[in-house]
């Protein structure tokens, strides 16, 4: 299809008229059926984002009850026992219901409407990906409030949780939940690629696209490439478990290492996966605020794509005490620095635009400014934990805690508060408060460093990791001490954020469709956007279309039903027009059967034959063809 067949075939519709009828079109029906079949990706972004800010509070009050118990040396406020089952919780929820689905909240929503599309490919898919996410999360937290939570760290290494030591159902359940999280992530990560790939408007070339969704296509593929290991090492583990098999058992010729080469063939790329949005993040609030595009965007992408490959080539760095063969170890070291170079030219290229342009230090930016502090901190000591010698004394320390707190927190959820406070006025029509944001800034930048720098030192003196208490007179106390001051301060830079969020929906200034003056699609249509996006197929000439003059606009696509346009991968000609599927309720009842099916499976494994029955049917109804009667299109004019 062309540009001009597409204008030609439209109806000419226009203001008020063609909005009404666009309303019409698109807006779901009311109610909680209309609520639970809704496949807006708008909607679906945020339920992510405001369910996955829940798991953090959960996760953070854990910390704070971490921290309380380590304050001081011989404490037993906690028991050894339920400091496992909190450190489990802790990490389990941070990094499986929190780092990857909020960047993945933020993505289904800004995605489409940075590509100036109306709607996600496969909607129902990413429908069901939410409520799979949420199952898999309350399945998690139900389990700890009921005293059954798992106990074997967010890791779950063999043999504590095989079953000859993880007794009981707490292991089964981590390993349940997993498969829960990686059905969502997975399909999400479908549903973006394809959108990414095939829905860009016309003219947007894939050396036009915005760094974000770079960003994120690349995050999408390594979800693609890595997620399936963990999803078979956690049901490999739940059939050495249940059904008797003896994969991680060495005296039965199994492999207890073949878990931790599973696990983290996925585990290090997640590091990635958490990251590389915050890359996205940080090069959209930089050309805002220093009012040019980023520096040398090719270099930018081709780190960006670098950064994905080789964070596949660098698991064994975190199995360098197991006992491997040394001569692995010297490529595995060399992989480990070599990531750094790719990183260290995407900080060189934010620097050089903020020399280059005119900075604007509003919030956003503040954010973006200690996203590069911390991260440069942090990378310089994954740097020094990439030595084998150097590993060896440092593993399982408190140095390798504050090292990937410094990489996690500074290099993904600096930028991701940067990105909310960036993007709020979009999502609400409102801004945030510029006095309160600066303050929760502030405060939780200062509190972070107070919090995790004196972690490096507990490591550096030998603090183990995952222990509930340890003995006085090593010098432990003061850095313990300050850790656990900072970690309360911490948490009242969020309680501020939070305020701050809450009280600018109703006091917030009136934002308009781009207060910001910034470049991209998602800033030409209103704030909040409408349900379709856009009334009609923007056209562009640049990665910064609203700074190069008046859009162009293309009709075409029907306004009586919900159409989408399809354009080419790598060009963006348009190509096809692609109806968008009705809201369904089939997805939230598919979601339900496969949690039924996935929860009794942990009581017995003849649950997953039973299970597929429902299933089974769940999915013949959402995917049954329906007949749809050709109407013409009335054109008004």
């Amino acid at each position: 299809m062309s540009a001009a067949e597409l204008a030609r075939d439209g109806p000419t519709l226009h203001g008020p008229e063609l909005a009404a009828r666009l309303e019409r079109s698109w807006s779901r029906d009311p109610g909680l059926l209309g609520w639970l079949a809704t496949v807006d990706h708008k909607e679906i972004g945020r339920r992510y984002l405001v369910t996955a800010f829940v798991f953090l509070a959960l996760a953070g009050v854990l910390a704070l009850a971490m921290r309380v118990q380590l304050a001081r040396p011989d404490q037993n406020i906690i028991g050894a026992a339920r400091y496992n089952e909190i450190f489990t919780m802790h990490g389990t929820t941070m990094m499986f219901l929190f780092a990857v689905p909020v960047m993945d909240a933020v993505a289904i929503y800004l995605i489409p409407l940075m590509l100036g599309t109306r709607a996600t490919s496969f909607a129902r898919l990413n429908a069901f990906s939410y409520y799979v996410y949420l199952a898999g999360g309350m399945l998690l937290w139900i389990a700890f409030v009921l005293n059954v939570g798992p106990d074997v760290g967010w890791f779950a290494y063999v043999p504590l949780s095989g079953p000859e030591y993880g007794v009981g159902k707490r292991a089964d359940i981590w390993a349940q939940m997993v498969t829960f999280t990686e059905v969502a992530a997975l399909s999400v990560a479908v549903v973006l690629t394809a959108t990414i790939l095939k829905q860009r408007a016309p003219g947007m070339s894939l050396d036009r696209m915005p760094l974000f969704a770079w960003a994120i296509l690349v995050t999408s593929l390594m979800v693609i490439f890595s997620m399936p290991s963990v999803a078979l090492a956690s049901g490999m583990l739940l059939s050495d478990r249940l059904v008797g098999t003896q994969f991680y058992n060495p005296t039965e010729n199994g492999d207890a290492l073949l878990w931790q080469h599973l696990f983290w063939f996925f585990g290090h790329p997640e590091v990635y996966i958490i990251f590389l949005p915050a890359v996205g993040f940080v090069s959209e609030i930089t050309a805002t605020f220093c009012r040019r595009p980023v520096f040398a965007y090719p270099v930018m992408v081709m780190a960006v794509v670098a950064i994905g490959l080789l964070a596949f080539g660098l698991w064994v760095h975190h199995m360098f005490a197991t006992g491997l063969p040394r001569v692995g170890y010297s490529f595995y070291t060399a992989a480990s620095m070599a990531v750094a170079i790719p990183t260290g030219i995407q900080i060189f290229c934010w620097i050089t635009t903020m020399w280059l342009g005119r900075p604007r230090f509003d919030v956003p930016f503040l954010y973006v400014v200690a996203f590069i502090v911390t991260f440069v901190i942090g990378g310089l000591t994954g740097v020094m934990v990439a030595s084998v010698p150097l590993d060896l004394q440092l593993h399982d320390s408190y140095f390798i805690v504050a090292h990937f707190h410094y990489v996690l927190i500074g290099g993904a959820v600096f930028p991701l508060l940067g990105a909310i406070t960036y993007w709020y006025p979009k999502v609400t029509g409102r801004l945030m408060s510029e006095r309160l944001g600066k303050l929760s800034f502030w405060l939780l930048f200062g509190s972070f460093q107070l919090t995790f720098f004196p972690m490096h030192l507990s490591g550096m003196l030998g603090m183990p990791r995952r222990v509930y208490t340890y003995p006085a007179g090593l010098g432990l106390e003061l850095p313990n001490f300050l850790s656990s001051i900072g970690a309360f301060i911490v948490a009242l830079a969020f309680v501020l954020f939070i305020a701050n969020v809450f009280l600018s929906l109703r006091r917030g200034a009136i934002a308009g469709p781009n207060p910001w003056k910034a470049g991209g699609l998602e800033w030409a249509t209103s704030s909040p956007p409408p349900p379709y996006n856009f009334a009609h197929v923007p056209s562009v000439g640049s990665a910064t279309p609203l700074w190069d003059g008046p859009l162009k606009w293309m009709s075409g696509l029907r306004v009586d039903e919900k159409e989408m346009l399809l354009t080419t991968v790598v060009s963006a000609r348009p190509d096809l027009r692609e109806p968008v599927p009705e809201p369904s309720i089939w997805p939230f009842i598919s979601a339900l059967a496969l949690t039924v099916m996935f929860v009794s499976s942990i009581f017995s494994p003849w649950a997953v034959l039973f299970g597929l029955v429902p299933l089974g049917v769940a999915l013949i109804a959402w995917f049954w063809p329906k007949q749809l009667e050709p109407t013409a299109e009335p054109v008004i004019e």
